[in-house]
């Protein structure tokens, strides 16, 4: 319903899109709740000992209602799509509600899918939908869909961590990711009311000299999304990348770990260049200020929260920090790859050569 909030055909669409492939998920969590009680009890946690072809149908499902709920491929469609809704609508449940629930299905079952070869499943799945996701992002010019596309690919970040079976470090990044992405929305929201509510990216520019506060706060926020040292994003995603390294999954959990990176950094540094660039096309008739302060007000509550809540959240959420020895080249690498990715959108040209065929893959997702 808030999805349909405007009346247009894009607003209906969407809702229609969203509507019916939350359905898939809700029809798969009632069957589950019908097979926990098949088994003479409400509660799931006696599950883990039996692994009968009752418990194996309940694992799959379970993983197709999470799947679903959380857009991962091959459900991701309606995510970007659900944008569609008032931009506060956005920021709450494209951060920590509707999209999250998902994940935290799968996070409380952790026990179950540690045990089985289901976790494998889930690893694909996560990787598969990074790099969906990413892809779409550094093309993408509806600035609502980008951050909408980032929120997707951290959500695949979630799940390869889950099929990783860590299920404590995918809680850690789950809660990390909610802050900062509840107030890159409501940045984005002030931007587009302040541009005759346009969404193109195109036709926005120079809000760095128009919007200094509010331009402010999407560079904290996009760098704590790299992974920028001692931010909050750093505690988690540093983490991820090195437990995955010392897991031993092979080359190609490994680059697809570092492409999730790179991809990151990319589409992060190309929605601050083209909103702060005074030398891209605008709208000539209009007036842009930060000087709306009950929305400011919100926004800069959660600004402490995302610079210093992960160090507060890894201290008492690890009790025990985990020792993780690799080499020093392997450490390096993570750098390097958040460099590359900088470099590589600051070379407009290299977007430009992309294929066709590519672009019309992840533009129609």
């Amino acid at each position: 319903m808030l999805v349909i909030f405007y009346q247009s055909r894009k607003s209906y669409n969407a809702g229609i899109i969203t509507a019916l492939t939350n359905r898939i998920g809700d029809v798969g969590i009632l069957i589950c709740i019908g097979i926990i009680f098949s088994k003479g009890h409400w509660t799931f946690s006696y599950l883990g000992g039996s692994r009968d072809a009752g418990i194996y149908i309940f694992i799959i499902i379970l993983i197709l209602s999470a799947c679903t709920k959380s857009a991962q491929v091959p459900f991701s469609a309606w995510l970007p799509a659900a944008i569609a809704a008032p931009t506060p609508v956005s920021a709450l449940v494209h951060s920590s509600t509707l999209v999250t629930a998902g994940v935290y299905l799968l996070i409380r079952f952790n026990y179950l899918l540690a045990r089985s070869e289901f976790a494998t499943i889930l690893l694909v799945v996560g990787i598969l939908t990074i790099v969906l996701a990413g892809s779409s992002a550094i093309i993408e010019i509806d600035i609502k869909k980008i951050i909408a596309l980032s929120t997707l690919s951290q959500l695949g970040v979630i799940i390869m961590v889950l099929g990783a079976q860590e299920p404590g470090l995918a809680f850690f990044h789950l809660l990390r990711h909610a802050y900062f992405k509840a107030m890159l929305f409501i940045c984005a929201g002030m931007v587009i009311h302040n541009i005759k509510d346009f969404q193109d990216i195109r036709r926005i520019g120079g809000v760095f000299k128009a919007m200094p506060t509010v331009f402010s706060i999407i560079i904290v926020a996009n760098l704590r999304l790299c992974g920028l040292p001692f931010m909050r994003g750093f505690y988690s995603k540093d983490l991820i990348l090195e437990s995955i390294i010392i897991m031993n999954y092979g080359v190609f959990v490994y680059f697809f770990a570092m492409a999730a990176t790179f991809l990151t950094v990319t589409y992060s540094c190309r929605l601050a260049f083209l909103l702060g660039g005074l030398d891209y096309v605008k709208e000539g008739l209009f007036s842009s200020n930060d000087y709306d302060h009950f929305i400011l007000r919100g926004i800069v509550m959660l600004l402490p929260f995302s610079i210093f809540g992960g160090i507060y959240i890894s201290w008492n959420m690890f009790r025990r920090t985990p020792i993780i020895r690799i080499p020093f080249w392997f450490k390096l690498s993570i750098l390097l790859i958040i460099i590359s990715g900088l470099l590589f959108i600051l070379g407009e040209s290299s977007l430009k050569k992309m294929g066709g065929i590519f672009l019309f893959f992840t533009c129609n997702m």
